[in-house]
């Protein structure tokens, strides 16, 4: 017979409510808040933080798509070089168009359509290379890194494209008006965002991307096309950093070899910060997105003090994603042990 005591021993212990892995980002972001203003209180300043958000749109939508593939098992390198190349087509394209299109709307909505059907094209040479050429995704994102970068540098005979001074004028304002007081990057991140939360967490893609990335024999025996759905996470990449593109060229206008330069060490960084595991299986978009507000707000940060020198931002960068993945291994040797 069991007493009462026996009962309450047989009771599984009671686990905190408090995700702190899910709340970590949050806190980590309000924090580093708390400090910029410490630091200078100009931190909190309206254009301090519109300029804030807005360069948070940049790597934060290229994040969104970098979640799907990570989340997946995969990798991509390539996203800084692409839109380096994507952005060198775009600003050839347009220039060229204004003889016969002019240098309205039409010949801004033709940069932006070959901007999107370049990306897709892209996320899929390389998706196509991981899953039917069976090559390492490192090794493929690796190689058209450089093949992206070099195409770039060729089309500007090592210098700088520059975009047409009238198309400019016509296409300026993607990156510098606003609606509701939000720049439209912002709008544009928060739509990618929205969308990929659904895909994600709401669709039976993004469930096969978890199962994809937790166990790739598994998910093959369970009659789930990885071939293809891994695929499609690389397209999805390819999209993100076309949207990416689209709304960067009219911020100065130009490109060149150094244009991107580390937009795949932040994407993956941001996407890490999130909680997202490096190795596959589980995917958080919420938590890309404060990945990516807390990488900006660092290099935000950096530039309103002296401590510790703006140029060193890469190097900030690169310590948080060796110490999320430290503390991603740490916690998961820690479940196993349990």
């Amino acid at each position: 017979m069991m007493t009462a005591s026996d009962d309450t021993a047989a009771k599984p212990a009671k686990r905190s409510s408090i995700d702190f892995k899910t709340i970590g980002p949050a806190v980590a972001l309000l924090i580093l808040c708390i400090i910029g203003f410490l630091l200078n209180p100009a931190f909190v300043s309206e254009g301090n933080l519109t300029n804030l958000l807005t360069r948070s749109a940049f790597i934060g939508i290229i994040a969104v798509g970098a979640t799907f593939v990570i989340t997946a098992g995969g990798i991509d390198l390539s996203v800084g070089s692409m839109a380096a190349a994507i952005s060198g087509v775009m600003i050839i394209i347009m220039n060229n168009a204004v003889e016969t299109m002019g240098s309205g709307v039409p010949t801004v909505l033709l940069g932006c359509g070959l901007a999107i059907v370049l990306g897709i094209g892209a996320g899929w040479v390389n998706g196509a290379l991981t899953t039917k050429g069976k090559i390492e995704a490192f090794i493929v994102t690796l190689g058209t890194m450089g093949i992206y970068r070099s195409l770039v540098t060729y089309f500007a005979d090592g210098g700088t494209l520059s975009l047409n001074f009238d198309i400019r004028g016509t296409y300026r304002p993607v990156y510098y008006d606003t609606f509701l007081g939000l720049p439209f990057p912002v709008w544009v991140f928060i739509a990618v965002a929205i969308c990929g939360w659904l895909l994600l967490n709401r669709t039976a893609f993004g469930r096969y991307c978890t199962a994809i990335g937790s166990n790739e024999a598994v998910a093959r025996y369970s009659a789930i096309n990885v071939d293809r759905v891994k695929t499609l996470t690389y397209v999805i990449q390819g999209l993100c950093v076309s949207f990416a593109t689209i709304i960067y060229v009219p911020r100065l206008g130009s490109a060149s070899a150094s244009t991107g330069v580390l937009w795949e060490l932040e994407a993956i960084a941001a996407v890490i910060i999130g909680g997202t595991v490096l190795k596959g299986g589980y995917g958080r978009i919420g938590g890309t997105i404060l990945g990516a507000l807390i990488l900006t707000t660092i290099g935000n940060i950096l530039n309103f003090t002296d401590v510790i020198s703006n140029y060193l931002n890469g190097t900030m960068q690169g310590l948080i994603i060796i110490v999320a993945v430290f503390l991603q291994r740490s916690d998961w040797k820690l479940r196993k042990s349990k």
